[in-house]
């Protein structure tokens, strides 16, 4: 499947594929029941909701980020809960343009799963698009733990990125501000890592929330990828940095990495290099 799914082309999907998984993956950083509770308001029909915190990461320790990434094991089973085998279409969404949304779509190709897309637009395309919503919810017919399957998505640790700085490319997702470390309100140290450029995911969208063309975001990214260092994406904690790798995708580059414990990892242990201000 294609990264994007449109509103029209996602009503046409569910009318051909009755087995379609739809993952509501809405959240809120500063209250992480809002995104449980808007689901439960209104979402597409036959929609599971996905928490950011309880399905699609691990565990925090203090030391790992705050959304590690859960083990391959454990997405399996979450995976096989909510009914997801191979070849099963899946389409997350939010409503916040993608933003929680492309973590899904990045885990589930993580584990092999080439069915896989993320609503562009979210909920608001869907409504506008005439979709239907509901607040009815229905029993996930279970399958199996999903295969393990060889991952379709590179990753970096920070074992792996910190020697390497200067040799990758690394494209920072966070708000200008907390990139440059003005302000800081989820960490506990400001700043960014030494040689990364910021690119704040929300810059991927138009006004109306949907993605910007693939021509667009290619000339955008071209201005930043410029030499053929590989590249690696990171944010605060693993999540909207795929919301820069999906656009990537998009606009036709090759795959990307995730350092999917990013500033919130690399700034818990005080020997990594850190800095702040403006990339020079």
């Amino acid at each position: 499947m294609h990264p994007l799914i449109s509103a029209a082309d996602l009503q046409e999907l569910l009318a051909r594929r009755q087995d379609t998984v739809l993952l509501d993956c809405s959240f809120d950083l500063a209250d992480t029941s809002a995104g449980e509770r808007a689901y439960a308001e209104a979402h597409l029909p036959g929609a599971r909701y996905a928490h950011l915190d309880r399905d699609l990461s691990a565990a925090k320790t203090g030391r790992n980020g705050r959304h590690p990434l859960r083990d391959r094991t454990a997405y399996a089973g979450w995976m096989g809960s909510v009914g997801i085998t191979p070849g099963t279409p899946v389409v997350a969404y939010d409503r916040q343009g993608g933003m929680f949304a492309v973590r899904a779509w990045w885990v589930l190709r993580w584990m092999g799963h080439d069915e896989m897309a993320v609503l562009d637009g979210g909920l608001p395309a869907w409504q506008a698009a005439g979709g239907a919503v509901t607040a009815d919810t229905n029993a996930a017919q279970p399958a199996a733990p999903y295969p393990d399957l060889p991952p379709a998505m590179p990753r970096i640790d920070a074992a792996q990125l910190q020697p390497r700085l200067g040799e990758v490319l690394m494209l920072d997702a966070r708000a200008p501000e907390r990139y440059r470390g003005d302000v800081e309100p989820l960490d506990p140290v400001a700043g960014h890592i030494p040689g990364a450029l910021n690119r704040f995911f929300k810059d991927n969208l138009q006004p109306d929330g949907r993605f910007k063309p693939a021509d667009q975001l290619r000339r955008e990214f071209d201005a930043l990828v410029t030499d053929d260092r590989p590249v690696v994406h990171l944010c605060g904690s693993g999540v909207t940095a795929c919301h820069n790798l999906l656009a990537m995708e998009v606009a036709g580059f090759g795959r990307s990495r995730l350092y999917a414990g990013s500033w919130s990892e690399w700034c818990s242990d005080p020997s990594r290099p850190m800095v702040q201000g403006a990339a020079p």
